[in-house]
């Protein structure tokens, strides 16, 4: 039976601490107290049980009181110290051992106050105030993290589901935190006017800073201060996530680094992507390769660098290329698109099944017909597709050297409907917003231009290159079909008063279990090229359009 696949292209409390006032207060001796404000939260659902062996293992909803007093055992250990009594209040009493004792020994921290909000379904959120100490020099530490009560595994009895980010929420499991002399210098990052670049007037320039810092602290000639910082596990280095430093005790002294970042564009960037949730967006130059600005709404990841999402429709720029260059589609020459096309036992619909009699190639991509590229697949070798984004466009090498972490695209080899959904942006593929800007950037430019923070000629690195570049008629006919859809196409309202010289390609993918698609948007306009999505957002064009489309107004 054929896999239907559709990319919508528009559209009784335990004995406890004394309560006084209604609120439980722990006073923990020799070191600080803790205020303990726990509320109730609604109605509470009875537990089921059921047996295993001779063993009633408990089911079902946890109840308010269960999320409570679970939580409050947990930080109250915590608090007073009692490692091991706090470790067997979770579901994985060897990780959070190691890392609760990590936090006295390792990170210094010490006169720990923990302060819960209220409880929210099976979550606990408090908020911290301890002191960092190292050889006599003391700083205040505070932040926020939250506590999720689970059913064990074994008995169903409430545990506090352990990760690490429990301790402090910029840890992922594996890492730890660690005070002393940091084995990197700070860096002053400039923009390309020489104005320091700071996360407090550009708030998505966190993970950027930390990245630079991580890349060039020694190479930029500074000397290393004393911190409490995050350092990286191996899984968290796999992924390419940078240490992260939370307090600074004493200063070092920062060596400097100056970036391609435009300070208007980095500034009208950060507005943008502020009035959409889960938004990012990078602006770059394609006649260089200079990155212009990189902005996310959320600002924890830098999905602008680092995200791993399905393209949608934007893919079929490169798949565009492709079909040109082997002579299956051309801009002005007629090319079916039909309501739906089978291919490798799916079958794949156009949005509302719409389809397009008679009409040329140049028409299916500006309307984003999905059924015009996979009725090509047939006519297809499973590696091509992942060739032409090599090849190219640069992309799916893992060899980029921006000047800090990135994903480079991911385009695999794939097989039968798998391949075939490839075509527009589905099945394996993977992009982000850096790597989308760069494929507008190569359109526009002629040639790839691998993108880059800092210029190579700062530490001589060697940067990313393509092997060929297009032929001058695909690459005119690509030209076409972008400039085509920018004007009369599903890009039409963003780029409005844009043109002429433009280009644009919307995109929506499908995420399992998201009521919405991500909306894409890819576009260029004179020697600007930007790219941006909208994740659960809708359609491209109404969600990342006007992001991009604002920031390439400004020119350059």
């Amino acid at each position: 039976m054929g896999k239907r696949r559709r990319v919508d292209e528009r559209r009784k409390n335990r004995p406890g601490p004394a309560v006084i006032g209604g609120v439980i207060a722990v006073v923990v001796g020799g070191a600080g107290f803790g205020v303990y404000a726990l509320y109730g939260g609604g109605a509470t659902a009875d537990a089921q049980s059921s047996s295993v062996g001779h063993k009633k293992v408990k089911t079902g909803p946890l109840s308010a009181t269960e999320v409570r007093t679970t939580a409050e055992r947990f930080l109250t250990a915590w608090q007073r110290g009692q490692v091991t009594q706090a470790a067997a209040a979770t579901d994985d009493s060897t990780a959070a051992a190691s890392q609760l004792t990590g936090y006295t020994k390792d990170a210094r921290v010490k006169d720990v106050t923990l302060t819960p909000g209220t409880r929210k379904g099976d979550q606990l959120p408090f908020s911290v105030k301890a002191t960092v100490s190292y050889n006599g020099v003391s700083k205040p530490l505070t932040y926020d993290s939250a506590v999720t009560v689970v059913r064990g595994a074994r008995d169903g009895k409430p545990v506090v589901g352990w990760h690490a980010s429990v301790v402090h929420p910029d840890l992922k499991d594996g890492d730890k935190l660690v005070t002393g002399e940091s084995g990197t210098p700070p860096i002053k990052a400039l923009d390309r006017a020489g104005a320091e670049l700071t996360a407090a007037k550009y708030p998505s320039l966190g993970t950027v800073l930390d990245g630079l810092r991580e890349k060039y602290g020694k190479k930029a000639g500074g000397k290393a201060g004393v911190e409490l910082r995050v350092v990286r596990g191996k899984k968290s280095t796999a992924d390419k996530l940078s240490d992260k430093t939370l307090v600074e005790l004493s200063k070092g002294t920062p060596g400097t680094v100056r970036t391609t970042l435009s300070p208007t564009l980095q500034a009208a960037a950060e507005k943008q992507v502020g009035k959409k949730a889960r938004s990012s967006v990078v602006v770059m130059r394609p006649s260089t390769g200079e990155i212009l600005a990189v902005a996310n709404a959320s600002h924890g990841f830098n999905t602008a660098f680092q995200g791993s999402l399905a393209p949608g429709s934007t893919m079929k720029v490169i798949t565009s290329s492709l079909l040109i260059e082997k002579h299956l589609a051309s801009a002005d020459e007629p090319h079916p698109c039909p309501k739906t096309v089978k291919y490798g036992g799916w079958t794949f619909h156009n949005d509302d099944d719409f389809e397009i009699k008679g009409g040329t190639f140049k028409a299916s991509f500006a309307r984003s017909c999905n059924t015009a590229f996979i009725s090509q697949a047939k006519e297809l070798h499973d590696a091509d597709l992942t060739r032409q984004a090599q090849q190219v466009f640069g992309l799916s090498m893992n060899n980029w050297a921006v000047g800090v972490p990135t994903f480079d695209g991911a385009v695999p080899v794939q097989s039968a409907a798998q391949m075939a959904a490839s075509l527009i942006g589905q099945g394996g593929v993977r992009m982000n917003p850096l790597n989308m800007a760069s494929v507008a950037s190569t359109v526009k430019a002629g040639v790839f231009h691998q993108p880059y923070l800092v210029s190579p000629s700062v530490d001589h690195r060697t940067t990313a290159t393509a092997s060929r570049k297009m032929s001058a008629s695909t690459l005119a006919q690509l030209r076409d079909l972008l400039n085509y859809t920018a004007t009369y196409g599903t890009a039409a309202e963003a780029m409005s008063g844009l043109g002429p010289d433009y280009g644009a390609k919307t995109g929506s993918a499908e995420v399992d279990g998201q009521k919405k698609p991500n909306g894409w948007f890819t576009a260029y306009r004179g020697d600007l090229a930007a790219a941006g999505v909208v994740q659960a957002g809708g359609h491209g064009g109404d969600t990342a359009g006007p992001i991009v489309a604002a920031l390439l107004k400004l020119g350059g």
